[in-house]
């Protein structure tokens, strides 16, 4: 009698939600299928709209495979363990960040001058590649026959792997930019929110599933047997099967060269190149469409014009506030128990999904239907968001994990809305198609020049182990609370500019707008 009650009970929804992540993940991502081809203000034709969905699908999966293929590091940092400690994953994680801030000044111009079908090409065989060769390196880590610094080998192969992930985002944007208008492009940037979001949940929850199917002695159906068998059947140290740990930097290579097919098969440039009419998107190159751009010229788009460069600062702000959470939460959580809020850890990436998703969403609507496609103002919104929860987080860091886990995902939820507004959307407003791969790949760039100095700073700011005292960097005393309130001003300073740039639109968006009234 008693089961017969039980079952009969409604199931607690947070239950089916976590019980079923990819199931809810598959829903909003139809969801957001559904978004796109119901958003339709110039009134494209069936078959434009079906073609256009043909195009950025396969691109933007791509691109949140890249994402899986990128956090993979974080998701090895927690099940090496003492192999890799803060400093060393804070330092690798710095200097690969660095090099794809760093490589937009090479590729941003060179994806302007190629195309973005070649640049997405380039960037997942080159990062599919550079994975294989963090799979062969951690085999080697894991099984202690490396002679060499760890660290620096980490560092280089990643930074490797960060150069080819620098033309990821730069061609979405750039294909991007040729088949969606100025006021479709909230919606396209919460699009690329999303698809941003979607990639971090394959990186965290994936990843995270993948290293508890290939430890030693583990149990499963046939999925684990395969994986099993393919990564750890052999594998021994002093007669004992090892993790086999190197299985997240090989299973993401494998899956991105697949998309790699779709794309060389299904991803046109342009509109004309897929049969259409010329379509003019009333950005900033509007009737400059005949001028060629050299190298110079395109840099100077960005580095000669004060709004471009206020742009980036605002991407770089974005930058410490995502990966500054992103990254820590999931360090601190493994660290410093979470009573009551476990769920956060062993559900990271969902959360970081399904948050991003919301973020880049609500930025790309509010941005589109109050502010006449201006970006600036729903990115103040959130600036402003993050800075009051970032001193709730530092209040309550040790007192309240519930508190400190919303506050967390909510600051995610922000961040990716201020990046796809700022990166994926302003930038190319700003620079034009001729040049949206320099213009948004530099504000890409200074958003993970932010990931990287949050990146060094926060791993040495941090305690080297839990319990130690004494510990100093830079003469502070290393705390936990550092986490939080490193990103207090720079919270203040994306608030400051975006405030600054509030009125701001291309002149070609301002005529359009003003002849559609």
């Amino acid at each position: 009698m008693r089961r017969q009650v039980e079952a009969r009970r409604p199931m607690n929804l947070r239950a089916l939600i976590f019980d079923h992540p990819d199931s809810v993940v598959s829903l909003f991502l139809a969801a957001i299928i559904f978004q796109y081809f119901r958003n339709n203000p110039l009134r494209h034709t069936r078959w434009f709209m079906l073609r256009r969905f043909i195009n950025w699908f396969p691109l933007g999966m791509t691109y949140a495979f890249l994402y899986m293929g990128r956090y993979n590091l974080n998701v090895s940092k927690n099940a090496l363990g003492a192999l890799m400690t803060k400093e060393d994953f804070g330092t690798i994680f710095a200097v690969g960040t660095m090099v794809y801030g760093f490589s937009f000044l090479i590729n941003g111009p060179l994806v302007d001058r190629i195309g973005g079908k070649r640049g997405i090409l380039i960037a997942a065989i080159g990062s599919a590649a550079a994975n294989v060769l963090l799979g062969v390196l951690t085999y080697y880590v894991v099984l202690g026959r490396l002679r060499v610094n760890m660290v620096v080998a980490y560092s280089v192969l990643y930074g490797v792997n960060m150069y080819f992930q620098s033309y990821g985002a730069v061609s979405i944007i750039k294909v991007k930019a040729y088949w969606f208008h100025v006021r479709e492009r909230g919606v396209f940037g919460a699009i690329f929110g999303a698809l941003i979001s979607i990639g971090v949940y394959f990186a965290f929850d994936w990843g995270q599933r993948i290293i508890e199917l290939t430890k030693a002695g583990s149990t499963g159906g046939w999925f684990h047997d395969r994986l099993q068998a393919v990564f750890a059947s052999r594998v021994l140290v002093g007669g004992r099967p090892v993790d086999a740990t190197w299985s997240v930097f090989f299973i993401p290579a494998a899956i991105i060269l697949v998309w790699v097919l779709l794309d060389w098969w299904l991803i046109k440039d342009t509109p004309e190149e897929a049969d259409f009419p010329a379509f003019d998107t009333h950005d900033a190159s509007s009737g400059q469409m005949h001028v060629e751009l050299s190298t110079l010229d395109l840099l100077k788009k960005v580095f000669a014009s004060k709004l471009m460069l206020l742009i980036a600062l605002v991407g770089l702000t974005s930058g410490v506030f995502r990966n500054g959470v992103t990254q820590w939460y999931f360090v601190f959580a493994h660290e410093v128990k979470q009573p009551g809020a476990e769920f956060f850890e062993a559900h990271w990436g969902f959360l970081l999904c399904l948050f991003g998703i919301a973020g880049g969403f609500l930025g790309g609507w509010v941005s589109d239907h109050w502010y006449q496609s201006r970006r600036a103002p729903p990115a103040a919104f959130m600036c402003g968001l993050v800075l009051g929860l970032a001193m709730v987080m530092a209040a309550i860091l040790y007192s309240s994990p519930l508190w400190l886990g919303w506050s967390s995902v909510l600051v995610v939820m922000a961040s990716v809305g201020i990046t796809s507004l700022m990166a994926g959307t302003a930038a190319t407003d700003f620079g034009g198609r001729k040049a949206t791969a320099t213009c948004s790949g530099i504000v890409d760039g200074c958003t993970y020049l932010g990931s990287a100095i949050q990146s060094y700073f926060i791993g040495h700011l941090t305690p080297k182990e839990q319990g130690v005292a004494g510990q100093t960097f830079l003469l502070l005393p290393c705390d936990w609370h550092w986490w939080p309130l490193f990103m207090l001003p720079f919270a203040v300073l994306g608030l400051w500019v975006t405030i600054k740039l509030w009125h701001q639109l291309p002149e070609a968006t301002r005529k359009y707008l003003a002849r559609a009234e």
